[in-house]
């Protein structure tokens, strides 16, 4: 059981974001967020936590292994974890159809 980040290199509002992640259950990451401290429930995202480059260090110091972004996904993938998100058809937008 153990917790990994990808280096914080995902530009999302302004800010560089690194994704944490559980190689055995959701329970094991919300308990490790919960320790890190300051990590609002809304920035978990199905299977990962987003978390601000500001925080990274302090994830690793706290036990975070530090992997690369690849490696988050195949591990996912392999604990059973992965949670993609659903496509959803917007109104009045069909399939892309190349020509």
């Amino acid at each position: 059981m153990a917790v990994y980040i990808d280096p914080p290199r995902w530009p999302a509002h302004g800010r560089l974001w690194s994704h944490l992640i559980s190689d055995s259950s959701t329970a094991e990451l919300h308990a490790f967020a919960r320790r890190l401290g300051g990590v609002p429930r809304r920035a978990f995202d199905r299977d990962h936590y987003d978390l601000p480059a500001d925080r990274y260090a302090e994830a690793v110091r706290l036990g975070a292994r530090p992997v690369g972004s690849r490696e988050v996904v195949r591990l996912l993938h392999v604990s059973g974890l992965r949670r993609r998100k659903r496509w959803t058809p917007r109104p009045g937008v069909g399939p892309r159809v190349r020509p």
